[in-house]
Formats: structure tokens, C-alpha cells, sequence
């Protein structure tokens, strides 16, 4: 499970830019609508967000080259909970108590983790193989 795609590109893009790029060449018939937006209301900043499980999405934001630990142009696919995923880890973390409400608990955690360990990671790796034909026949993979 890897949970995290990187893809290397020869020109940096902003989030906007991405977008436009998706927008002009994603195949929304065969990979799914996408929109930008924050995958939850937490969230720090917006992504390029496509759907992946109920309980998981994948998110995808470009990431330029600059500073000390990121020396080049990049696009990032990553799976990331959902609002409803989000609402439901939160309410898992409160302890209960009783035998019953804990073996609940239990059985949630494990498959939400079946989840995105199986079917939010092969379309991850969907996606990912989608972005990257996408990119190289526009001449922009490194």
C-alpha cells in the first residue's frame, strides 16, 4: 500500500493551472468527475479533488521545485478521507464504554484501513497511470 503517488513534470503548475490541464484532458467518461475544493472542512488549503471510495478520495496538487528538500517540479496523488470518513474517525476516538460499543469501534478502524489499503489504493493507482499518460502526450513528464 502506498497511499501517496509522485509524479516528476518538467514545468511547474499552479493548483489553478492543474486544473485548467484537467480540465482540457482528463477523461471524465472512463476516470470520474473531478472539482476543487477542501477534501474536509479541517483542511489547511483547496485540492483537485476526484472520488475514490466512500470513505476515501484521492486528492491531486501540483508541488513546485524550491527550498532544500524539494528539488523538482512535481504532481501529487494522494488518498484522503472523505467528510463523512472524517466525522466518523473523530466519533471513533472517543472512548465508550462497554464491551459491544468497543468491538464497534474496533471493526470501524479495520475497515476503514481494508478500505484504503484496497479499493481507494487501485484507483489511486488509476488515477495515477491516467495523469501520467495524460502528461507525457502533452510533453510535460521529466
Amino acid at each position: 500500500m502506498i497511499g501517496r503517488q509522485v509524479i516528476k513534470i518538467n514545468k511547474p503548475f499552479t493548483l489553478e493551472e492543474l486544473a485548467k490541464f484537467m480540465e482540457e484532458n482528463w477523461d471524465t467518461e472512463q476516470f470520474s468527475k473531478f472539482k476543487v475544493g477542501k477534501p474536509t472542512a479541517a483542511s489547511i488549503g483547496e485540492y483537485i479533488l476526484l472520488p475514490a471510495t466512500h470513505r476515501y478520495l484521492v486528492i491531486v496538487y501540483p508541488k513546485a521545485a524550491g527550498g532544500f528538500f524539494n528539488k523538482e517540479n512535481k504532481v501529487v496523488l494522494s488518498t484522503a478521507d472523505t467528510p463523512e470518513s472524517a466525522r466518523q474517525a473523530i466519533a471513533e476516538y472517543f472512548p465508550v464504554k462497554g464491551a459491544i460499543f468497543n468491538l464497534w469501534q474496533t471493526s470501524q478502524v479495520l475497515n476503514a484501513e481494508k478500505e484504503r489499503k484496497g479499493p481507494a489504493e487501485e484507483v489511486l493507482q488509476a488515477y495515477t497511470a491516467h495523469m501520467k499518460d495524460i502528461l507525457g502526450k502533452n510533453g510535460l513528464l521529466k
